[in-house]
Order: C-alpha cells, then structure tokens, then sequence
C-alpha cells in the first residue's frame, strides 16, 4: 500500500528557527519538495499560505491517488497546526472529511475513536491556553512598562500610502510576497498583516 506524506511545520516570530520541525519531518518520512513551512506566523491565524498548501496537496492527493493509498498530513506537534480548539477542529475535519489522515507526534489521529478524540480534545485546549496565557502576560508586561512611563509605543513601519501601495502590488499580482518584503524592507509577518488589513 502506497503513503503519501505531506509536512507542515510553522513558528511564531522570524527570529524562531523551523530546522528542528523540519528535522522530525524528514525523520517522519516526508520527502522534501512535500514539506510546507509558515514562518513568522502566528498560529492564532488562519489564512497561512503553507498550510493552505499543505491542505490543497492532501485533498489534490487524495482525489488522483488509489483507494489503497493512504494521504497523511503530518505535523511535529498539534500546536503547530494551530492554537484555536475551533481552527485545529477544522482543519482536522478538512484533512480526514477528504479522506486524508492527521499525524501529529508520531500518533495518526482517528476521529472515530473515543480515546483519541480526547486525546486530541486535550492538546487542542492545551494549545489554545498556552497561547492566552502568553497574551494575557504581554498585556500584563505593557501595562506595567506604560505605568512606568517605558512604554511610548512604536511607530508603524509603513505609513497608510506605503500600506495601500503593497495591497494594491499585491492584488495586482504583480508582487509575491518575498518581493513586497525586499521592496518594503519588512518581514514577512508585517507583510501578511498589512495584506490582511484589507
């Protein structure tokens, strides 16, 4: 029986490094050209341009590839996925209603059985506290620093006019988005969030 491995890995800030993921990943037998990676993307986001291709592949693969060949989207850990119990919900509906499967730590996910279910219920809250809980403690950090007089906050990067210029290069699909990033001199992150604004 053939298996089609598809990997996503993704990491919060640019300053965060996906050689780790991407090791468990090939370790986990995905081959190289299948491995979908966001960088400098919040999992509290949806619209992730990998993992939209990561979910396309998988459904792309599932539909052309035999009844006995089994499709997997594999991730090193399910907050990598996501960080919303309603976003995880989703995607994993999306990955299996195709009939494709979800692997995370090394454990296929089967939404028809009780113990994993729970197991997966579990993780997904996990994840999602984790990430309030980080929320919660910048604001508590801000607070504290603008009651200090230490907070000023920061400039935007790009005026209105640069932020309008790179959605209408962008919707114009004259620009990818590594150009807007080496034309605005932003990351990618700000370029995401500049285009989402929209």
């Amino acid at each position: 029986m053939a298996d089609i491995r598809i990997g996503y890995a993704r990491c919060s800030t640019d300053k965060q490094d996906l050689t780790a993921q991407r090791d468990y990943l090939t370790g986990a037998r995905v081959p190289e050209a299948s491995i979908h990676l966001d960088h400098g993307l919040s999992g509290k986001d949806r619209a992730r341009p990998a993992l939209n291709t990561a979910l396309a592949q998988i459904s792309g693969a599932r539909q052309a590839a035999p009844d006995d060949t089994t499709v997997t989207l594999v991730v090193p850990k399910l907050d990598r996925l996501g960080r919303s119990i309603r976003d995880l919900h989703d995607i994993a509906d999306e990955v299996t209603g195709c009939g494709g499967r979800l692997e995370f730590a090394g454990k296929v996910y089967d939404p028809t059985d009780a113990m994993d279910k729970m197991f997966f219920n579990i993780l997904a809250t996990f994840a999602e506290f984790e990430r309030d809980l980080l929320v919660q403690r910048t604001k508590e950090g801000m607070a504290v620093a603008k009651a200090k007089g230490r907070l000023q906050g920061g400039k935007p990067k790009l005026g209105p006019a640069q932020r309008k210029h790179m959605r209408e290069l962008y919707e114009a699909k004259a620009h990818t988005i590594s150009d807007l990033q080496e034309e605005f001199k932003v990351g990618r992150a700000t370029v995401y969030r500049i285009l989402n604004e929209a």
